[in-house]
């Protein structure tokens, strides 16, 4: 059987590629025991939520609310057991537990429809010019 110069590169060229990523795999650090690991299930550890930083939290915000402060939290408010931002949560606008509809965001702590509102026009905080109105999340639509 006889190759083509083209082929024979694709051939070289893959098989470079799989020993490069064996490489770099052998030399990864090995994963905690089991009781350690971060949402695992029989065994099997979810690598893409391995790091999540809700995944190796303890201290829950319910008993230690000054954890939602700290940097790299969520929010500052605690609701149900969850630090979150009460001005732009859209299940917890404003208050813990207040949800908004849903063709409604939480914008400033306020449920606002934002296809037609003129100061939250689309997103929050996207004042329409003196004069436009907003529809469809679009200022000066219809104009």
């Amino acid at each position: 059987m006889e190759y083509s110069s083209k082929t024979l590169i694709i051939i070289l060229i893959a098989t470079l590629l799989m020993a490069f990523s064996i490489s770099v795999y052998s030399n990864e650090t090995p994963l905690p025991e089991r009781e350690e690991r971060p949402y695992s299930n029989n065994n099997i550890l979810h690598r893409f939520l391995a790091d999540d930083p809700r995944a190796t939290a303890t201290v829950a915000c319910d008993k230690y609310p000054r954890v939602c402060r700290a940097k790299g939290s969520s929010g500052p408010n605690c609701c149900n057991k969850t630090c979150v931002d009460v001005s732009t949560d859209k299940l917890n606008c404003g208050k813990c537990g207040n949800k908004c509809n849903y063709s409604q965001m939480c914008c400033q702590g306020k449920c606002v429809n934002t296809s037609v509102n003129a100061k939250h026009c689309g997103r929050c905080n996207n004042s329409c010019k003196r004069g436009s109105s907003c529809a469809y999340g679009l200022c000066s639509y219809a104009n």
